[in-house]
């Protein structure tokens, strides 16, 4: 298996790259969960979890994403049960719906986490990023994963931000995200002059974990997916995405 890029998540700030010529309107975006084209598998190092903490299959895609889409070495699902999807729109004209999937807790430390003692436990969420348009859209991860901030350690705790629009006693840990799986018969993402784009109403499994560890007592229940980056929300309010 190949090794995506890893490129830390800097979920509180965007970066935007001007493109020349005919690409000019493209933005690259890192921030709210962006940042890594990170497809699949940070990977390897991923188990599933069922939101009762039972082991599934891993997740062992076989390379990121080609150029020419195909499945990409990603497995194909059937769709998940979501909880109510939402939509989104960019300013350049992107289109998304994500609806989450589930929650969980792992003592399978994501390759992307910071050191930790052994045995500590990662939170993460899943949910399904669907291009909306019917043309390619970047791919982006418009969502962030929230948790009490009673269940984040102490020396952790100031790396715990709160946002605007989300409840103070939430608060969201250093994170990646990563495609895991092509639903149905998506095609893979492709490459374009240096950006990873999502094709035309290509639907994706996406998992969001902490790169830092949280409390024991952290419960699947405890965990929430928002969306507040104002890139897709103009009013400073997060936006709740449901669990079924």
């Amino acid at each position: 298996m190949s090794s995506p890029t890893n490129t830390p998540n800097r979920h509180r700030s965007h970066r935007r790259r001007k493109k020349s010529g005919g690409n000019a309107g493209k933005i690259g975006i890192a921030g709210a969960v962006t940042g890594v084209v990170a497809i699949a598998a940070v990977a390897g190092g991923f188990v599933l979890l069922r939101p009762d903490g039972d082991d599934e299959s891993p997740v062992t895609p076989r390379s990121a994403t080609g150029p020419k889409g195909g499945d990409g070495g990603l497995p194909s699902v059937k769709a998940p049960a979501t909880g109510g999807q939402q939509t989104f729109n960019t300013p350049e004209g992107y289109g998304y719906a994500l609806g989450a999937t589930k929650a969980g807790v792992t003592t399978t430390p994501p390759k992307t986490a910071e050191n930790a003692p052994g045995g500590s436990r990662f939170a993460y969420a899943e949910y399904v990023l669907t291009n909306t348009q019917r043309r390619p859209v970047l791919l982006d991860y418009p969502a962030d994963l929230f948790l009490p901030r009673s269940q984040v350690d102490g020396k952790y705790l100031a790396r715990c931000m709160p946002q605007p629009g989300i409840p103070d006693s939430m608060c969201t840990l250093p994170n990646h995200s990563a495609v895991i799986a092509r639903v149905g018969d998506a095609s893979a993402p492709v490459q374009d002059d240096g950006d990873t784009m999502m094709p035309a109403g290509a639907s994706y499994v996406v998992r969001i974990a902490t790169d830092l560890p949280v409390k024991s007592g952290v419960k699947p229940g405890d965990l929430r997916l928002y969306v507040w980056n104002a890139r897709y929300t103009s009013e400073r309010k997060g936006i709740p995405l449901d669990f079924p």
